[in-house]
């Protein structure tokens, strides 16, 4: 029987993340991945599908040229170019984790793993079934798309994004059933390339879970691309008719039917908690979560959970903090526990949305006081320079001068929200941003602007 230090059960960005942070820390670490390195992530969300909104946003810019002096004309549109770019561009970047896993001389092991004890792991393989062990084992086998009476996949007609991002021949009209960020951005690369896109969402906004005044402004940002919008609907299903897709709605006593080509679901995730011997360990699971405190910890000592299968915020980058953070209390250390509130969310349609902390409307009904400010990007000349002044960013901040939250909507959102980041988990407060000098011109000093416009202090606003 093999014996490591660290089994770690799925490669994905948690995992491959942790099993690295190990072995710098002098563990001997063996990853089991059945599929790719990368998991979801890379092989089949967050870098495929910037690729194609590359593709998307590229479309956009070309009307802009005439007014910078260059003429040209879009001649036509191959979904089919962007599509494969996409997906070449994933198995490249999967390469280079191949190469960090060698780097770091961490066993991969391709196959199927399943708890068999606290400390032991049964691998299956193509050619082989065996039995290893180790002190600790960190879970991040991930999640998968839920589905619901009436919004069943069939990966025919009715889809989930990673057959979506499969698809090189698009339809000419698609439904999207859920607005968050999956739909948001598929919606934006769809209708770029020429489909009619209809958002079902039975929240009252766009991205629900943002600050309203976000949901808003990407509301008006979809509707000039003529894209549709059915929001706070009472209830959606789906049906595949063979050669169509029928959408009902029922929504304040009124059933409608809309009718499509194909339709995508995104409408939540589960975690992947099943036949991975969960209950051999007496590994306990919570609403499709495996349950897991502050550092990973699961109710079993030698075991950790990390990223989408232990639920919170169901994002790469969170899974793979969470991915250190285990890895560095597994080797004996005392790192900080993650705090849902620090995690930044980022959507990349156009114009994108990052946000950090909370939203406007969670602080109210805490009752904090706070004030807002909110700086528009056409106030910023670099923006009106660079043709990027649609968007704002918005901060909520204490009486005590501290940020409880920040909002960005805008062309490189998700590049800016890194500064309200850090803001957040040092615990720095606005006088210390007054203090720092931002360079101009730069959409980044909006971020100082927007913090002084909170104080009434606004000086370009």
């Amino acid at each position: 029987m093999k014996k490591f230090d660290l089994i770690v059960l799925g490669g994905g960005p948690g995992g491959y993340i942790a099993a690295i942070r190990a072995t710098q820390l002098g563990k001997s670490v063996a990853v089991i991945e059945k599929d790719k390195l990368g998991g979801v992530c890379l092989n089949r969300g967050c870098v495929p599908t910037k690729a194609l909104l590359k593709a998307a946003h590229s479309v956009h810019e070309l009307k802009t040229f005439k007014s910078l002096g260059i003429n040209v004309e879009l001649q036509s549109l191959d979904s089919s170019v962007a599509v494969k770019r996409a997906n070449q561009i994933a198995s490249r970047v999967g390469k280079g984790v191949e190469f960090l896993m060698k780097k770091n001389n961490i066993e991969v092991i391709n196959g199927e793993g399943v708890l068999k004890s606290p400390t032991t792991v049964e691998v299956k393989t193509a050619d082989a079934v065996e039995i290893i062990a180790a002190e600790h084992i960190i879970l991040a086998t991930g999640a998968h798309y839920k589905s619901f009476p009436g919004l069943e996949h069939d990966g025919d007609r009715l889809i989930g994004a990673y057959k979506a991002l499969k698809m090189e021949v698009l339809p000419k009209s698609i439904a999207i059933i859920g607005a968050g960020a999956i739909g948001m951005e598929f919606a934006y690369f769809w209708n770029s390339f020429g489909v009619e896109v209809h958002i079902f969402e039975q929240q009252d906004h766009l991205l629900p879970i943002e600050d309203t005044d976000c949901s808003i402004e990407i509301e008006r940002a979809y509707k000039k691309l003529k894209i549709k919008q059915s929001l706070g609907i009472d209830k959606v299903s789906a049906k595949n008719n063979g050669g169509s897709v029928t959408i009902t709605v029922e929504h304040k006593g009124k059933t409608t039917e809309h009718h499509f080509d194909k339709c995508l679901i995104a409408v939540g995730m589960t975690g992947n908690v099943k036949g991975i011997g969960l209950e051999n360990a007496g590994v306990e699971v919570e609403g499709g979560f495996i349950k897991a405190d502050a550092l990973g910890q699961t109710n079993v000592p030698s075991i950790y959970a990390i990223g989408d299968v232990r639920g919170g915020a169901l994002l790469a980058h969170a899974a793979s903090h969470e991915g250190v953070i285990a890895a560095e209390a597994i080797c004996g250390l005392t790192p900080h526990a993650i705090q849902a509130e620090n995690i930044p969310a980022c959507t990349y349609c156009q114009p994108q949305v990052a946000s950090i902390g909370l939203t406007e409307r969670a602080v109210k009904e805490s009752g904090i006081d706070y004030s807002v400010g909110k700086v528009p990007f056409r106030a910023n000349g670099k923006a009106v320079a660079s043709n990027e002044s649609d968007g704002f960013i918005k901060t909520i901040i204490g009486k005590e001068g501290e940020l409880l939250g920040a909002h960005i909507v805008g062309n490189v959102a998700t590049e800016l929200i890194h500064e309200f980041g850090l803001m957040k988990s040092q615990n720095i407060v606005d006088q210390q941003i007054f203090a720092t000098i931002h360079a101009h011109p730069t959409l980044g000093e909006t971020i100082s602007e927007a913090v002084m416009a909170a104080k009434g202090r606004a000086l370009n606003a």
